[in-house]
């Protein structure tokens, strides 16, 4: 199937308040721009280097989510035109992302990442530091990023009952902090798990290879 064929079934079986990401990382302008062309104008990239190569070679109205691992000294870089930084895992971040914003006279949407995997590799902040942070009168002070949100990645593993109680920590955690701190996104999903996150409730899905395809065209 082409990519314009795999958006539109992706699309036909996403609930209306869901919103899409396009993870391009690894991919073509060419092929970015065929699924460009097929109405998707939201794209997601986990290297600063290969969103800041993209930036000008894509139409304007693109929207760019950094959905990797963000260290402070790369946030200068994708300011300028960064919508969504989904990983955020420490205030140290915020504080750069805040700055950087600052200069280019920007607000910096933001995720809050939490680590509901079992896996060590993932990175991400634990309930408490969640709630620490929104709460903080530091997060207050900080005028140039706005947190919407939170993001969680669930363990890559087979057991969909595993996987599915994962999201559900996740959703219970949103559920709770979402009236008072003004949260809005929760973006949690992937292309091997996002019909369970749906399920358990999510709201942005970050989809790559069900709509690229594994290999390159």
């Amino acid at each position: 199937m082409t990519i314009e064929e795999n958006l539109k079934t992706i699309k036909e079986n996403l609930p209306e308040d869901v919103t899409l990401v396009a993870i391009s990382k690894t991919k073509t302008i060419e092929q970015m721009m065929e699924a460009y062309r097929a109405g998707q104008r939201i794209f997601g990239e986990n290297q600063v280097q290969q969103m800041e190569m993209k930036y000008p070679e894509m139409p304007k109205d693109v929207q760019w989510h950094m959905v990797g691992h963000l260290q402070r000294n790369k946030v200068k870089d994708i300011a300028p035109f960064v919508s969504l930084i989904h990983g955020v895992d420490s205030m140290r971040l915020l504080r750069r992302i805040d700055l950087d914003a600052k200069r280019n006279d920007r607000v910096i949407d933001c995720l809050l990442q939490i680590k509901i995997a079992q896996e060590e590799s993932k990175f991400g902040l634990n309930e408490k530091e969640a709630i620490e942070i929104l709460s903080s009168d530091e997060i207050k002070e900080l005028k140039n990023v706005n947190i919407v949100g939170l993001m969680g990645m669930a363990s890559f593993t087979e057991d969909k009952a595993q996987v599915s109680e994962e999201f559900a920590s996740l959703k219970k955690l949103f559920d709770t902090l979402k009236d008072d701190h003004q949260l809005t996104t929760l973006s949690m999903g992937m292309s091997g798990d996002y019909p369970i996150a749906l399920e358990n409730g999510s709201n942005m899905v970050r989809v790559g290879s069900a709509i690229f395809g594994e290999r390159e065209y």
